[in-house]
């Protein structure tokens, strides 16, 4: 069997120049994937108070399988803490979609910042991360006018710079009675935004409870009260009725999530607005009904009656504490709560008695001496 050597030398070279045609072209196409961007361009849409959407619009040289939303709350809190949201989408080197942060799940109270940015990956392997962006969870709804004193922004609509100037003054004799009377120096800074009518504050809000005339939303440094210019006097009240809410939730704020009876909280609030309930608190007294202090560390009751003898109650223990045992008694109190002591073990700390111990002791200085 004759083998002609020419014909097969020329069968390898054909060979070899199709494999060396092919191995180029295959290089090429992994270099090319290996190196692809992706290109995301975010954009946010707010619809106060009930939702934030986030959008993104992501391009890559290859399909982009995964995309996750990253965010941080603005929020008093001794670590950052961030939060994902994963939008649905169908993997493709083009991809259009977003993810809707629905407030009836977690809401937010107005002004909040967020902080947020999104992340990519592709089939090639290659991820992307955005630049950060700041968002501001406003109320767009109204023409806000606002005023800066101290540590106190006082955001305002309705009514002219006389109203606001009233409320800023309460807002800082409030501090000034803190300060002198409590011994707590406020942190940080706080926003007051002053709806024009209770309706109004509480359709900036989910599920805000009908009575509600003024919150603190506690760690976000934010009060909402709601005010127009013809129940000044309400404002007067309620402005560093609030601030003080703010001043000791700030204060207090430790890692145990602890926090004051609510006896404490709003006695000091109610101390510290100066208005007085003295016809609530002989009204309990004479008809007999007085409620424990230990009662009193659970939220006040919703019917009218029992919550403003809550109100005078405590409003008569957090004096009685001060006047008889001074601010300085006060502020180790303080200090057990942020220490995460419970109730009954920080007043027993501080001043040798319990709860029920309290209660005889207060009780007897109002001139009743025997407990229900």
């Amino acid at each position: 069997m004759k083998i002609h050597t020419a014909g097969v030398a020329v069968c390898i070279i054909i060979a070899l120049l199709a494999i060396a045609a092919f191995i180029p072209l295959r290089y090429s196409s992994q270099t090319a994937a290996a190196t692809s961007t992706i290109t995301l361009t975010p954009s946010i849409q707010s619809a106060f108070p009930n939702s934030i959407t986030f959008k993104i619009q992501a391009d890559s040289g290859a399909v982009i399988n995964q995309l996750r939303l990253h965010y941080v709350v603005e929020k008093q809190n001794y670590a950052e803490v961030v939060s994902e949201g994963w939008p649905v989408f169908t993997p493709a080197a083009s991809v259009n979609t977003q993810w809707v942060w629905d407030m009836r799940k977690s809401p937010l109270p107005v002004g909040t910042t967020v902080e947020y940015w999104w992340t990519a990956r592709d089939d090639a392997g290659h991820t992307e991360e955005s630049d950060r962006y700041s968002f501001a969870f406003d109320d767009t709804l109204h023409n806000w006018k606002s005023m800066v004193e101290g540590p106190i922004t006082l955001f305002w609509y309705d009514g002219d710079n006389e109203f606001a100037d009233s409320l800023m003054a309460a807002a800082r004799q409030g501090l000034e009675t803190i300060e002198n009377d409590i011994g707590i120096v406020p942190e940080g800074t706080v926003r007051i935004y002053i709806y024009g009518s209770q309706s109004d504050l509480l359709s900036s809000q989910l599920f805000a409870p009908d009575w509600q005339g003024g919150v603190t939303f506690q760690g976000y440094d934010v009060i909402a009260i709601g005010v127009s210019p013809g129940q000044l006097a309400f404002g007067l009240s309620a402005t560093p009725h609030e601030l003080t809410h703010w001043v000791m939730g700030h204060h207090i704020f430790n890692p145990y999530g602890a926090g004051l009876p609510v006896w404490l909280d709003e006695g000091l609030a109610t101390y510290v607005q100066e208005e007085q309930y003295d016809n609530w608190l002989n009204y309990a007294i004479t008809k007999n009904k007085l409620i424990s202090v230990r009662t009193l560390s659970s939220p006040f009751s919703a019917i009218a009656e029992q919550a403003y003898i809550s109100y005078a109650e405590s409003q008569s223990i957090v004096t009685f504490l001060l006047s008889e045992y001074g601010k300085d008694k006060m502020a180790e109190l303080f200090d057990a709560f942020s220490d995460g002591a419970t109730d009954d073990a920080a007043l027993m700390q501080v001043y040798g008695f319990d709860q029920d111990g309290l209660d005889r002791l207060w009780r007897q200085s109002i001139g009743v001496s025997t407990s229900p």
